[in-house]
């Protein structure tokens, strides 16, 4: 199958999961399962690409079970807070200016649908790659996924810990992985792309990867990751959290500056 033909397959599975989390969204009034749905969407698309792909057995292989892995366990993660915690402040903002009223949020769970299919297209670089032995960007691959990955689990854990204690209420975490980056969720999810711009490499669209690294860094620092995260960091911790603002590195982990 040709890719444009896999990734229309990933598209209509996209679009009726998230068509379904949109009508359990009406019901239940808390659009976080827009991120679940995106997220299992992405994973989800790492299989269906490798089985539809015509490359190498090995390739296909790592591709379908580590970016299935990823995306299964942030979907996990997600999915716990949707259960156990009030609608995120994202979409409780964009209630206030929507209502419950269906149209706009079926556009928005369709939306992530496209998205999907965005995010699908380093893997279907890595479906076609063609080199059926290891070689050294398979192993720098596999450890590039496990750095993030890894890293990614436990600054989601410790930030879990951290919000779970009442005593916590207002104040912002700064110790562990949060003690170095504001958002090391973030950075550990970014990072974690290069693990298929590795694996394409011997693709004939092996550059169609990069599209991973450059459209997550897009997203996390400029659309939907750190400045929504960062608005409502400052709406619910003001003055507390824009002292971190000024001691700690925004993304990419360093030393913080000490306070004057």
């Amino acid at each position: 199958m040709s890719t444009v033909a896999a990734l229309g397959v990933v598209w209509v599975l996209a679009a009726v999961a998230q068509t379904l989390a949109w009508g359990w969204q009406q019901r239940h009034r808390n659009a976080g399962l827009v991120d679940v749905i995106w997220s299992a969407g992405v994973g989800a698309s790492a299989v269906v690409l490798a089985a539809l792909g015509d490359g190498a057995v090995l390739p296909r292989v790592l591709v379908a079970v580590l970016g299935g892995a990823w995306g299964m366990r942030l979907a996990w993660h997600l999915a716990r807070r949707v259960r156990g915690e009030r609608e995120d402040g994202r979409y409780a903002a964009l209630r206030e200016r929507w209502g419950d009223g269906g149209a706009r949020w079926f556009g928005l769970f369709q939306a992530q649908a496209l998205l999907v299919v965005l995010f699908a297209l380093p893997f279907a670089a890595v479906a076609r790659n063609p080199v059926a032995q290891p070689t050294m960007f398979t192993a720098a691959a596999v450890a590039v996924w496990l750095l993030a990955v890894v890293g990614e689990s436990v600054a989601d854990a410790q930030l879990a810990r951290f919000r779970a204690d009442p005593a916590n209420r207002g104040r912002t975490m700064r110790s562990g992985l949060w003690r170095y980056s504001r958002h090391p969720n973030y950075f550990f999810e970014w990072l974690h792309w290069f693990a298929y711009v590795l694996l394409a490499q011997g693709s004939p669209i092996a550059w169609l990867a990069w599209s991973g690294p450059v459209v997550m860094y897009v997203f996390l620092r400029w659309l939907s990751g750190i400045p929504h995260t960062e608005r409502q960091a400052l709406r619910t911790r003001g003055d507390d959290y824009r002292a971190y603002q000024r001691s700690t590195p925004m993304l990419f982990p360093w030393f913080p500056k000490e306070a004057p």
